[in-house]
């Protein structure tokens, strides 16, 4: 077997190889893996861990040994491995429609996102709201981070909180995130947005972000998510799919697209003046920059 799959081996199959070697504690865990994966995929390691009646570090040394790096990974395979599963699976866009047309498939993505809509705000809280912009109203440096598919909210905040007069540094390089991070001062902060919670880039963002002594302030889908446990203020936004299964297979950043939006004109009437002025010149350049 090569080294490539191992790799895609499922988790089943690695199960397999190793089961004989397992501790009694280690078997608990695998043997819920096992039966309730589709369970599994939405806990958090303490959350399974308790579940088997184990300590948090067996859960971790279980999925290791199984050859996964931690339990985010497990989770991520064991969503890949349900997806290849035959037989009923989560629908997919216009699978009710029975002329399967390419508008039919939008129209029913479209209204499935806008039934979802109404949930995004279920988890926020004022008070972490109203840190939030206190904090990147009144930060003299504030950064703005994002990885992989959640990179270009990070892009768009940066430009509209600058746009009002906020000026907000868009660190793009997973290296250069850290850097930045590590030099703010006390009084400043960042801004680090992922869906999932789990992206190792991101944590290592954050995690420099907290080592400066600066304020992190995080935007995801998850409460029990390793990012949020970093976080000074953590604006949880419901994933419009519900599931972390269904934030891995489907992912959809709508939800934190209108977080964004609204939360930017908050601020905006929070620095009122400020913000007006700054936005006089922006319609400014964007008229000296538009053809005929």
């Amino acid at each position: 077997m090569t080294a490539n799959d191992v790799e895609q081996a499922g988790v089943r199959a690695r199960l397999s190889t190793v089961r004989n070697t397992l501790l009694p504690s280690e078997l608990r865990i695998a043997e819920i893996i096992m039966a309730e994966p589709e369970a599994v995929v939405e806990m958090t390691a303490q959350q399974l861990a308790e579940r088997a009646g184990v300590a948090r570090s067996t859960a971790i040394r279980t999925c290791q040994r199984l050859g996964y790096r931690g339990f985010p990974q497990l989770r991520v395979a064991l969503a890949r491995d349900l997806a290849l599963l035959p037989g009923p699976r989560l629908p997919a866009a216009g699978s009710d429609l029975p002329d399967g047309s390419v508008l039919g498939a939008i129209r029913a993505d479209i209204n499935a996102l806008a039934h979802s809509l109404g949930q995004i705000t279920a988890m926020l809280e004022e008070s972490s709201l109203q840190r939030a912009v206190e904090r990147i109203i009144a930060a003299p440096r504030l950064l703005a981070m994002a990885n992989g598919l959640s990179a270009p909210l990070a892009s768009d905040l940066s430009m509209r909180l600058t746009s009002l007069g906020r000026p907000t540094e868009l660190v793009a390089d997973t290296i250069a995130q850290q850097i930045a991070a590590r030099s703010l001062a006390a009084a400043d902060a960042a801004v680090v947005i992922s869906g999932s919670g789990a992206n190792e880039s991101s944590l290592r963002a954050g995690r420099a972000v907290r080592d400066a002594g600066a304020t992190l302030i995080v935007i995801t889908s998850f409460t029990d998510s390793p990012l949020v446990e970093l976080a000074d203020v953590a604006l949880v936004v419901a994933p419009a799919g519900g599931s972390f299964r269904h934030e891995l297979e489907h992912t959809s950043r709508v939800p934190h697209v209108i977080l964004l939006e609204s939360l930017v004109e908050v601020i905006a009437t929070r620095l009122g003046e400020r913000a007006a002025a700054a936005r006089s010149q922006v319609l400014q350049i964007l008229s000296e920059n538009l053809s005929d």
